[in-house]
């Protein structure tokens, strides 16, 4: 049961933007400027998901790194609970990421092999100084189970589980935290289908109980019907389309969308 959604803005990216140099012409002497973000703004609601689609090359996983201060951008802005992020100190934008955290697209290989689960998912609380060494504990195997996985999993490396049981521990991760906002980056794409909707209920239901915001990153339109409120599509760095998803899967108003929509196995051409 999904709760009441705020109109709280808890993030929100102002006109960034994004440039890499690409080694081009003979022998990769010369170079193009490839604009993976061009003026990009988004705004998080509390408590809701915004979806972010498009093909790969689009700029959406770029992104996604930009909001989280994981890579640099040309300029614009990205704020968080009021906050501009690129102008905080170290030590104080260390204390904000506690609040934002990723879950990865690939759980095998997001998750170091060499630890067991209990230290991959208590990593962050030891990183943080949140709390003495039993109580790191504590958290780390109740965010197991809350995940769907056991309490003495913990003792067990990432190779014994399955690729589902694997994203369950990327997400008990990124939520021992205990993050307001989390950016899921195509956090299904490599699991099969049965699996995606254990993973996407699973997300939804965490949302519920722990009042997180999600950025969630995905090429799939199929996925994101089913855990979006929002959604923004992304074309060659730019912003396209945007709105409810309701409104842009009913009546897509762009050329670009609409041809992403039709790409959907089993949905008849609007």
């Amino acid at each position: 049961m999904s709760q009441e959604k705020s109109n709280e803005i808890i993030l929100a990216a102002n006109h960034l933007v994004k440039t890499y140099t690409q080694a081009a012409g003979r022998f990769g002497l010369g170079s193009n400027q490839i604009k993976a973000l061009d003026d990009v703004s988004i705004t998080l609601k509390e408590g809701s998901t915004l979806a972010v689609v498009g093909e790969s090359g689009s700029g959406k996983s770029t992104l996604a790194r930009c909001l989280l201060q994981l890579h640099p951008f040309d300029s614009g802005e990205v704020l968080f609970e009021g906050v501009d992020l690129a102008k905080l100190d170290k030590n104080a934008l260390r204390v904000k990421r506690q609040h934002l955290q990723m879950v990865f697209q690939d759980p095998f290989a997001s998750l170091n092999p060499r630890m067991k689960v209990g230290e991959i998912v208590g990593e962050g609380l030891l990183i943080h100084g949140l709390g003495s060494a039993a109580e790191q504990k504590d958290k780390t195997l109740q965010m197991l189970v809350k995940v769907g996985l056991q309490a003495d999993d913990a003792q067990k490396y990432p190779h014994q589980f399955s690729g589902g049981q694997r994203q369950r521990i990327g997400i008990a991760r990124a939520l021992v935290l205990q993050p307001k906002v989390v950016v899921c980056d195509e956090p299904v794409s490599a699991l099969d289908v049965s699996v995606q909707a254990q993973i996407l209920l699973l997300l939804k239901q965490l949302q519920a109980e722990m009042n997180l915001s999600y950025i969630f990153i995905s090429h799939d339109l199929r996925v994101v019907r089913h855990i979006a409120d929002e959604i923004v599509v992304m074309n060659a760095g730019k912003i396209v389309e945007s709105g409810s998803i309701e409104a842009v899967y009913s009546a897509p108003q762009q050329p670009y969308t609409q041809q992403l929509l039709s790409s959907i196995p089993g949905r008849k051409a609007a």
